[in-house]
């Protein structure tokens, strides 16, 4: 691929997240509360610190498992804190615990985590027409939507830029620039998982 989206740069870890993965439409939800997770832990810093700290959150977070999550204890979370695998952050590793409680609070109210998310782009994902990478916007209606009803169910670090990015990751919305490769792939990823 040699006119993917320039945010993808030339480090190998962010040319494979950007060319598997990012945009791709998900009802998984595992990954989709990873992302939520991640998302959230990445406000302030940029993505790729993440991305590169992803493998160790998936070990010390037990794959990010919400059952497993919401019975961290004061223990865990010193423990958490003192990881330098992971962004050592008190208020970012509470929230990740809040957000499991509120994701399976949401999930035992009757209300399926995975279908409540994407029903702020109406189940399908939004197929964005962008030729460059100022043209992408850091906030929707759609994600000020998700914003307020997160915050609403409990759910933390999870502003409007947060949202936004948590739906380009996780495919609710197809934010490649039309002249990248994956852009086109992408659409076509979804038209499929419309079908289906």
């Amino acid at each position: 691929m040699t006119e993917r989206c320039a945010w993808a740069g030339n480090d190998p870890l962010y040319v494979h997240y950007h060319d598997t993965e990012w945009g791709v439409p998900t009802d998984d939800a595992r990954t989709l509360f990873e992302f939520l997770v991640l998302e959230g832990a990445q406000a302030g810093l940029s993505w790729i610190t993440v991305l590169r700290k992803r493998e160790r959150y998936r070990a010390v977070f037990d794959g990010f498992d919400p059952e497993r999550i919401v019975r961290y204890d004061d223990a865990k979370k010193a423990e958490l804190l003192a990881d330098a695998g992971i962004i050592r952050n008190r208020a970012k590793i509470d929230a990740a615990i809040l957000n499991a409680r509120a994701w399976l609070d949401l999930r035992d109210a009757g209300t399926d985590p995975v279908a409540w998310l994407w029903s702020f782009v109406d189940g399908e994902p939004v197929q964005n027409a962008f030729s460059a990478l100022g043209e992408i916007p850091a906030t929707t209606p759609q994600s000020d939507a998700m914003s307020k009803a997160l915050k609403a169910r409990g759910f933390k670090f999870v502003g409007s830029t947060i949202c936004y990015a948590l739906m380009q990751a996780a495919g609710m919305t197809n934010d490649h620039v039309v002249a990248c490769p994956r852009h086109r792939e992408v659409r076509e990823i979804a038209r499929l998982r419309s079908r289906a």
